[in-house]
């Protein structure tokens, strides 16, 4: 009885020192956000008028939660450095388009409303006046890297769209 006892004691103790350790988290932080809705346009209208009101711009981010670039993204604008910018500059908006590059997408009339025809993949970053008129319809679609990108540089480029005149 004492051995097997001491066997089960050692057997635990070896399969303890046998399990890998828990892998790093990522560097960049992920969250989900891109809920699906009935009434995308009506969100984005929502944010145009309240950007209208707060002397802001509108940050529309399109993109979907099976993406790690989309919710890459979505992480980085929950952290606090990013949520100051935000608050004070934007009034954002997600929209879920699904999976526009296979044909299923959804929601992709908000992005042509802004001139903004083709989404070859998530995520998609549309910065607006309050007006409605595009600031960065020639980036907007780049974003498709953004697990890839830095904070720095993600930070950088948000800041300045906030400030860039619409073309």
């Amino acid at each position: 009885m004492i051995r097997r006892a001491i066997a089960a004691g050692l057997a635990l103790a070896l399969g303890a020192c046998a399990t890998t350790p828990d892998v790093a988290a990522p560097a960049r932080p992920d969250a989900k956000s891109y809920a699906v809705t009935q009434d995308a346009m009506g969100h984005v209208d929502a944010a145009l008028a309240r950007a209208a009101a707060g002397g802001k711009r509108v940050l529309v981010v399109f993109g979907a939660n099976w993406c790690h670039d989309s919710t890459a993204l979505v992480g980085w604008l929950a952290t606090p450095r990013f949520a100051a910018l935000v608050a004070e500059r934007y009034e954002l908006v997600f929209v879920n388009v699904g999976l526009p590059q296979t044909g299923d997408g959804h929601n992709l009339a908000v992005a042509g409303r802004f001139g903004l025809e083709e989404m070859k993949g998530t995520p998609a970053l549309l910065v607006l006046t309050p007006e409605g008129e595009p600031v960065n319809l020639d980036t907007a679609a780049s974003w498709r890297n953004a697990a890839s990108r830095s904070e720095d540089a993600i930070f950088a480029e948000l800041s300045a769209l906030a400030d860039q005149p619409a073309p």
